[in-house]
């Protein structure tokens, strides 16, 4: 089995990035939409730890719909994860709740990805929340997570821009912002 690890930042200046991404020569994709709908087990609330209860989203891309369910480990941001495509968006969210999930909040932003090595970053413009840049890479479940966040950190503030590490996942996030006028 395989861990997703992850470092999220809030983005200070977008244009800098942009700029030291591209100096390393991480070129990013066209933007893409992502909705997602996070779910969370019946009985855990935003007062409990994530570590060691499973979490699932429903996102929607580009008419595509992907299933995911994410198991966190060390930390909220180094995660077991397993990922398909499905058909139909609306069935799979009946037959969530039917295992006894509930929805938490919708998430929306526009991505755009890009590699250095064997790091993916996206950099995500989040609704209601900001821009936002991640690090991540896989590694086996049993490697460390918090070793490669170190890793993952160190490349991103060797890119000498403005950037404010977070530990907060999007839905935290998103659930924590006021609310859109």
């Amino acid at each position: 089995m395989t861990q997703e690890i992850e470092v999220k930042y809030r983005v200070g200046d977008l244009g800098a990035l942009e700029n030291a991404l591209a100096e390393r020569g991480a070129i990013l994709s066209a933007p893409a939409r992502q909705d997602d709908q996070a779910y969370a087990e019946d009985g855990w609330t935003y007062a409990q730890p994530k570590i060691g209860r499973t979490f699932a989203r429903l996102r929607t891309q580009d008419g595509r719909h992907l299933f995911t369910v994410k198991r966190p480990l060390n930390n909220a941001m180094a995660c077991l994860e397993h990922e398909t495509e499905v058909a139909d968006r609306e069935q799979m969210h009946q037959a969530v709740l039917s295992m006894g999930f509930y929805p938490t909040v919708r998430i929306v932003k526009t991505r755009r990805t890009g590699r250095l090595d064997d790091v993916t970053i996206c950099v995500d413009e989040v609704e209601h929340v900001g821009v936002f840049v991640e690090f991540e890479r896989t590694a086996p479940s049993q490697e460390d997570g918090s070793a490669v966040q170190a890793e993952l950190d160190a490349l991103a503030r060797s890119l000498g821009v403005a950037l404010a590490r977070t530990s907060e996942t999007y839905d935290s996030l998103v659930r924590a912002a006021p609310a859109p006028a």
